[in-house]
């Protein structure tokens, strides 16, 4: 389990990595999880590769929103049976501790990147798949979509990777239970239903409406929508008057910047806004 041979020690917009493919367009970066004749499982090396990428974009201005998706039709069918789940039957509570903590970090980064991110899920969502898009900020489903959360179809408990904590605060208690519980997969109609998913489009427009809703964050007050989502994770673990406390100083904090001031002028001139993220 090393470390990927190319760390992200350039912008991102010039970066390369191994394991997914990278895009940056207009402030949005499009990460697509790249090996489709296996439904974009995921190695020990993606793993990690992926976690220093969403680190990495707090160091990258440049970068608005991000876009997560899969090739050839399908999200992510999780953690590769054989490059990964094979050879963890062979190693001892150290190792396996290390691996868990390792897939942890992935959803850690991604919630604490400060970049919004979109997940265009289409096709199978699965395993480790299903919470990078859980993980995500928003979520679109193509028709046809399938998410499962198929942990105990392996042997193991659905308590991964922040699974028990951050879904039920998605569709509730007793919907995130059912879901652990038995590994069923969730179609796209009940994700809708139940508020995994923003809406539903077809499997064409999944990717282009992802992109054009980043873009459309992208285009907003940056150091606002970084506000906003410190605090959507941060409240969670907050009485409602701790929260309001909280968005006071945050709001305050909104109120000192350029696009502030930008946003006045340009209500006061009749014209629409254009944020710089200063």
């Amino acid at each position: 389990m090393s470390r990927p041979a190319n760390p992200v020690t350039v912008p991102l917009a010039d970066y390369s990595p191994q394991h997914f493919l990278l895009a940056v367009v207009d402030g949005v970066a499009t990460v697509t999880l790249n090996r489709p004749e296996r439904k974009n499982p995921l190695t020990f090396e993606s793993y990690r590769e992926l976690t220093d990428f969403f680190r990495a974009c707090a160091f990258d201005d440049a970068v608005k929103s991000i876009v997560v998706t899969g090739a050839g039709g399908n999200f992510s069918s999780g953690g590769d049976v054989f490059e990964i789940i094979g050879p963890l039957v062979k190693m001892d509570t150290k190792g396996l501790t290390a691996f868990t903590r390792m897939t942890g970090d992935l959803v850690k980064a991604m919630r604490a990147c400060p970049q919004p991110i979109v997940a265009a899920v289409e096709g199978i969502c699965a395993g480790a798949g299903a919470i990078i898009a859980m993980a995500s900020d928003m979520r679109l489903a193509a028709s046809g979509t399938k998410v499962a959360f198929l942990f105990n179809k392996v042997g193991l408990g659905g308590c991964d990777m922040g699974a028990c904590a951050i879904l039920p605060r998605i569709i509730g208690q007793s919907r995130a239970s059912e879901l652990l519980y038995t590994g069923r997969f969730m179609t796209a109609e009940e994700g809708e239903r139940w508020g995994f998913f923003s809406r539903i489009v077809t499997p064409e427009q999944v990717l282009p409406q992802a992109q054009l809703l980043a873009k459309q964050v992208a285009e907003g007050p940056t150091f606002g929508n970084t506000m906003t989502k410190r605090m959507l994770a941060m409240e969670w673990a907050m009485s409602v008057e701790e929260a309001i406390e909280a968005e006071a100083v945050a709001q305050a904090l909104c109120m000192t910047t350029a696009d502030f001031e930008r946003a006045f002028e340009a209500f006061a001139n009749k014209v629409k806004p254009v944020f710089r993220g200063d």
